[in-house]
């Protein structure tokens, strides 16, 4: 029996829940390492895990894996995730690529000073409700699918998702305006949602990246 996947990172969400993510829609079970203080990140370094010295760090399939880009194209290749050809796959670059600068914008937020938190989030929200979410709305529309690309779920889809519940703690009627996102997207239809919980028997909700009290190292 394969060992199952072990995950490296801070006891925070940040670059690593969309791993999370991709390892629950596949259902695949994970062991995870936090790294609580700085004699583990620099084990970790010491041992020439960290490519770049950076977490997220997975073990997997016999490698050591670095760096979140790649990472998420392996899981996403490795369990059928990334499209049936390049054409597709280009495609679902475009929507991951547009998913992970919103979704960077609202995880960065909360490191602005704190007169400026409230502002920064309100810009990004408004940017979510006039940029990005009218793009996949149309996208939706155009394709005739409850699926970003194709006719199943992928990777695209399962980025959408965290990002919409990334913005959906910060303003629950985020998608009152975007009736198609509202009813595809809605957790209720994924499996993934579940997995996802199920996954993590017992342990504590993880916090967001920008609530950690112990910076050990950098993220990429």
């Amino acid at each position: 029996m394969a060992a199952r996947p072990k995950l490296y990172y801070f006891r925070g969400r940040g670059r690593m829940e969309s791993i999370r993510w991709l390892l629950a829609a596949a259902g695949e079970e994970f062991e995870e390492e936090f790294l609580e203080t700085r004699e583990q990140y620099e084990k970790l370094q010491k041992d020439g895990r960290l490519l770049f010295g950076q977490v997220p760090l997975v073990e997997m399939d016999g490698m050591v894996l670095t760096q979140t880009r790649a990472i998420l194209s392996y899981l996403a290749a490795k369990y059928n995730f990334y499209g049936k050809d390049l054409k597709e796959r280009v495609r679902m670059d475009m929507y991951i690529d547009g998913t992970q600068v919103l979704m960077m914008m609202i995880i960065m937020a909360p490191f602005k000073f704190p007169e400026e938190k409230q502002e920064t989030l309100a810009s990004i929200m408004q940017k979510a409700k006039t940029r990005y979410l009218p793009a996949f709305e149309k996208i939706l529309n155009d394709h005739g699918e409850d699926f970003l690309v194709g006719n199943k779920f992928s990777w695209a889809d399962i980025q959408l998702l965290e990002a919409i519940l990334m913005m959906e703690e910060r303003s629950a009627s985020v998608l009152s305006d975007f009736p198609l996102l509202k009813v595809v997207m809605n957790v209720k239809n994924f499996p993934v949602f579940s997995a996802f919980k199920a996954l993590l028997p017992g342990k504590a909700k993880l916090t967001h990246l920008s609530l950690l009290l112990l910076p050990l190292g950098p993220t990429r």
